[in-house]
């Protein structure tokens, strides 16, 4: 174990043209053929190292799992390891016209180089120690690599969902919390309401009082559904996005808010949804629909990911000298899906930079090698 770090160190080098070669091979998540081909790349680039099999991605690119050809026993011990990330990135196809890969200032930058393709490429590489170290795992180890998780993981969810309930332990490959790359052992649910109103047009000149606003209606609702946020609990309501009407001398017969809900803790959740469908038109001319609902359940600290968040301290303090941080956050990942279903999930594994999904999107250089080595020390671990 004492060797893991020097190699990582050592294989710094290679690491850096890996990644390089990922992020200069865009992968938006709404060019599937782009994602593909991100997909082909990698699946060539672990020859000897893992046995690849593809998923279907419905509109999206294909999603990727890699098992691991690792030393220890033929017959692993029940509960795989399993990592999970994405390919699929924010970034429009030629952005890197705009940003550039580049090595500059201590960081590596380019689109998609922190969210998440360091993630994916340390992952690779830690396995890739184990395997030149002949350090022996007991457990089978993979990672899951999905096209769609920027975009809400609606085609994959059921594969990550049934993937994690056949693993012991499952390692988020998402970039850290901030420059101290604080692992993240607690996420926010995220979900969204549409509350869609319909009124009664009508000539705002000749015929007012015979129209019902949909808009007046709807700034009614709106007042109240942000009334639903409990900043104490970690609930939040945000109406982000609101339309209707269509022209300023008609009374809107329609309109509609776009509402994104968070959660720390599942169990608010019920009282939450109850308080959406419950919304009563305040004029009764007007009538309500209420659609949607949550889509990622909270990742909440469990014994479970309390136990992982602790493992990893210990081997980091131990063998990387290097006293590890936790963090919660209010974004989703999937890790949100394989912590909901109890599995113990440790998050933020990957990447420390900043500037997820902004220009500035970059990594630090010097934290390549102990997050690198921080996966292989796990993995070795939880293999036992």
């Amino acid at each position: 174990m004492d060797s893991i770090l020097p190699h990582a160190l050592a294989q710094q080098p290679a690491i850096v043209n890996f990644l390089k070669d990922l992020v200069e091979c865009e992968s938006p998540s709404d060019d599937a053929a782009a994602v593909n081909r991100f997909v082909d790349l990698v699946a060539a680039r672990v020859e000897g190292l893992a046995r690849v099999k593809t998923f279907p991605g419905g509109r999206f690119g294909r999603n990727l799992l890699l098992t691991f050809d690792l030393p220890g026993p033929r017959k692993k011990k029940p509960g795989r390891i399993l990592g999970v990330g994405h390919s699929d990135t924010v970034w429009p196809l030629g952005s890197l016209k705009s940003m550039p890969w580049r090595e500059a200032d201590g960081r590596l930058w380019g689109p998609g180089v922190l969210d998440m393709k360091s993630g994916l490429a340390f992952f690779l590489s830690a396995m890739k120690l184990l395997q030149a170290l002949d350090l022996p795992v007991s457990r089978q180890v993979a990672l899951w690599i999905v096209s769609d998780e920027e975009v809400g993981s609606e085609v994959s969810r059921p594969l990550t969902e049934n993937l994690a309930k056949e693993s012991s332990a499952v390692l988020v490959a998402e970039p850290g919390t901030g420059l101290a790359g604080k692992l993240k052992t607690a996420r926010k649910g995220v979900g969204d309401y549409t509350v869609a109103v319909r009124g009664m047009a009508s000539h705002a000149g000749v015929d007012f009082a015979a129209g019902a606003s949909a808009i007046v209606e709807l700034a009614r609702q709106i007042e109240k559904i942000a009334g639903f946020t409990n900043l104490a609990k970690g609930l939040t309501v945000n109406p982000g996005v609101i339309a209707g009407g269509t022209r300023t001398n008609v009374i809107a017969a329609e309109a509609r808010v776009e509402v994104d809900i968070r959660i720390a803790k599942m169990a608010d959740y019920a009282g939450l949804d109850r308080k959406f469908r419950g919304l009563k038109p305040v004029d009764k001319r007007c009538s309500l629909e209420v659609t949607g609902g949550l889509n990622r359940p909270p990742m909440e600290r469990t014994k479970g990911v309390a136990a992982l968040y602790k493992a990893a301290s210990e081997l980091a303090g131990k063998y990387l000298g290097l006293k590890l941080e936790e963090s919660a956050t209010g974004g989703g990942s999937d890790g949100n899906f394989t912590a909901g279903l109890g599995v113990p999930t440790l998050d933020g594994i990957g990447g420390v930079g900043e500037g997820a999904h902004a220009a500035n999107e970059s990594i630090l250089v010097d934290r390549i090698a102990d997050r690198t080595a921080l996966l292989a020390l796990l993995v070795r671990h939880l293999g036992q």
